[in-house]
This record gives C-alpha cells, sequence and structure tokens, in this order.
C-alpha cells in the first residue's frame, strides 16, 4: 500500500505522481511490469478511440479517451524517468521549443497570409531541423509503422513536395485501369503479384480527388456494414437468414443497399 490521499480534482502534477506510485515498489503489479513495447498496441488502440469520438461528435466521450492517450504519454514518460534518460517535462520543454521555433509567423519576423503560408513555414523549419534535403530523406522518414493507406498517401505527397509528378485524377484512373487490366492477364497466367501496386494506385486517384484515403475506405467499409445488416435484416424478415436467403433475393436487396450508399 501506497501513501495517497483522494483530491476531489487534480491536475497534470497528480497524474505524474499517480503514475510514479503505480510503477514504484508496493505499486500495481501489472503497471509496474510494462515496457514500451508491451503497451505500445495499448497507445495505438486508445489513439483510434479518441479519433472515432472525434468522428461521434461526442464530447464526453472524446473528453475521456483524450485522457487515457495522456496515460499513455505520461507512462512512457515514468519509463523514461525512471532510467534517468528523459522525464515528462523535458518531453513539454522539446514540445515547447518545436511549436515556438516552427511557428516563425507567431513567435517571429515571418509573415503567413493564410493557412498554406503557415504551413509551409512549419514544414520549411521541420525539414532545417531534422536535417532533410532530399527526397530520400523525406521518404525514408515517414513511419514503417502507419497504417499502410496513410503510409502510401505521405510517401505521395511528400514525393510531389520534391518535384515528383502527381497524376490528375484521369491519369490516376487510367494508371489504376491498366493495373487492372496487367492483374487480369496475370490472373490468366496463374500469377497475383500486382495487389499492392493497384492499392498503392487507388491511393493516387484519391489524392486526385481530394480525398484521405484511410478515411474514403474507412466510410467505405461503414457502409458496407450498413448493407450487410440491411440485407440480413430483411432475410429474417422473410423467416430466413442471410446465408439462407436466396441468391435472387439477395441479389436485388444488396443492389437497392449499393445504391442507397451511393445517393
Amino acid at each position: 500500500m501506497v501513501e495517497f490521499t483522494p483530491k476531489t480534482r487534480y491536475d497534470i502534477r497528480d497524474l505524474l505522481e499517480i503514475v510514479r506510485l503505480l510503477r514504484a515498489p508496493g505499486g500495481c503489479p501489472w503497471d509496474r511490469a510494462q515496457t514500451h513495447e508491451s503497451i505500445r498496441a495499448n497507445f495505438l488502440e486508445e489513439t483510434y478511440e479518441a479519433v472515432d469520438a472525434i468522428d461521434l461528435k461526442d464530447a464526453d466521450l472524446l473528453r475521456e479517451e483524450l485522457g487515457d492517450v495522456l496515460m499513455q504519454v505520461v507512462l512512457h514518460c515514468q519509463m523514461e524517468t525512471e532510467q534517468d534518460r528523459f522525464t515528462f517535462d523535458d518531453v513539454c520543454n522539446e514540445l515547447c521549443q518545436k511549436l515556438v521555433y516552427r511557428h516563425p509567423h507567431v513567435f517571429g519576423e515571418a509573415q503567413a497570409a493564410g493557412g498554406e503560408q503557415a504551413l509551409a513555414n512549419w514544414n520549411e523549419r521541420k525539414n532545417t531541423e531534422k536535417g532533410r534535403n532530399s527526397a530520400r530523406d523525406d521518404l525514408e522518414s515517414v513511419p514503417a509503422a502507419l497504417p499502410a493507406l496513410m503510409r502510401a498517401a505521405k510517401l505521395q505527397k511528400r514525393a510531389a513536395g520534391r518535384g515528383v509528378p502527381a497524376p490528375d485524377a484521369a491519369a490516376a484512373l487510367d494508371r489504376l485501369q491498366a493495373g487492372l487490366d496487367n492483374m487480369r492477364r496475370a490472373l490468366a497466367a496463374g500469377e497475383t503479384a500486382g495487389v499492392g501496386g493497384l492499392l498503392f494506385d487507388t491511393v493516387a486517384l484519391a489524392r486526385a480527388l481530394g480525398q484521405e484515403p484511410e478515411e474514403a475506405l474507412t466510410r467505405a467499409g461503414t457502409a458496407f456494414t450498413r448493407r450487410v445488416e440491411a440485407c440480413e435484416d430483411a432475410a429474417l424478415a422473410a423467416g430466413t437468414t442471410l446465408a439462407g436467403a436466396a441468391p435472387e433475393a439477395l441479389a436485388v436487396c444488396w443492389g437497392q443497399e449499393s445504391t442507397q450508399a451511393s445517393e
């Protein structure tokens, strides 16, 4: 049992102390056993739950989920504090320095007439700070752990920033069609390679249309779920199951739901 006096309201210093106590002798066995690697997936899960709260426009849920994300940050910082490598205060200090340095139009003499110029200022300072002087530097610094669609979009965007031509929607669609034709010929020959290229070209098409590929696929997945659920409801209403529904009835239902989803 650790010494701790509960309060009616806590702040960041209380959180730091609570996590320290959880990791201290006499604290929580589970928390004490964790490492950066063991809670890596937790960090991702908590972040996605916060994003889900944003999509749901649920402020109460967002408040809770942001707390869970903050808990992950503090826990990782406590692990490093125990190894005398850095502290939570060091993280805050570095973040503040970064924000001041990368906003010269706010904290310096640079100008930014709009959001695009402000972003350009940020990226220019970021590249200088990290010593990125080439396309190689830009591409190799994209985290491999990003979801594949997000990573593909970021790679394409950074390449375009270094002068690699980005196709317009028509050119991207032509490239995708050519890839599909090649895939059809490959399948006829008993080969299955090339799916990754098709997905990469689809990302290029999404970018040309001004859409975020990850978000577009998320919306498509949600629409697919609703279509399956509607067809299952129709099957149950007819006294059968989705698997037992007549193919003709299922095709009609699926077509109707597909049309409604695209409207």
